[in-house]
């Protein structure tokens, strides 16, 4: 099993069962995951230093414009997509298994977590994982300690709340909040 063809295999959705080769190949990369963010959430850190170390995590060139304040956890690394002018605060926990792509200008809060894998709900077969993506476009602000489940897009220029868990697709343009998240309100535009 190789990169490619384990990120096309989460991007059709299929099973990862507990034991495959698919497994395996995520765990060994789970370990070099570990050893990335070890380095970067110890000690300080340059702005430079963690546009360097993030592109060694996720095995992509990082744009000058990208912001973090470690520490920064994360169990793959190697399926998350970020754009330009995108920030993420510290203490943020992305599982990445099944693809997060961060639009251009996205700003992501405290100890934000995104999600991207199910365990099998049959406890025989509960070591198994369904990937399903997460999406948020561009303008995005993810408040702190929300958590975005797997399969979630959120539309361009959204808020999700403080606290929220978003469980199902967020429009563009609203403001989305609670337990599960649901739309609060639209956000006006001013005209320009």
């Amino acid at each position: 099993m190789d990169l490619q063809t384990y990120t096309e295999m989460t991007a059709r959705g299929e099973y990862i069962e507990g034991g495959s080769p698919a497994h395996i190949f995520m765990t060994d990369a789970a370990r070099e995951a570990q050893r990335i963010t070890a380095e970067m959430n110890s000690g300080y850190r340059s702005a430079e230093e963690l546009r360097a170390l993030f592109s060694r995590l996720t095995g992509q060139p990082t744009d000058e414009t990208f912001g973090l304040f470690p520490p920064f956890y994360t169990d793959f690394g190697k399926n998350i997509h970020v754009g330009k002018g995108v920030f993420i605060n510290s203490g943020c926990c992305f599982q990445d298994q099944g693809g997060i792509t961060l639009g251009d200008g996205c700003l992501i809060g405290h100890q934000v977590v995104i999600a991207t894998l199910n365990h099998d709900l049959d406890p025989a077969r509960r070591g198994g994982m369904y990937p399903a993506p997460v999406r948020l476009g561009k303008n995005v602000w993810v408040g702190a300690h929300a958590t975005i489940l797997p399969g979630v897009t959120v539309g361009d220029g959204a808020v999700i709340a403080a606290g929220a868990v978003v469980t199902k697709d967020v429009p563009a343009g609203v403001v989305a909040g609670g337990v599960p998240a649901r739309v609060l309100k639209t956000i006006p535009t001013a005209s320009r």
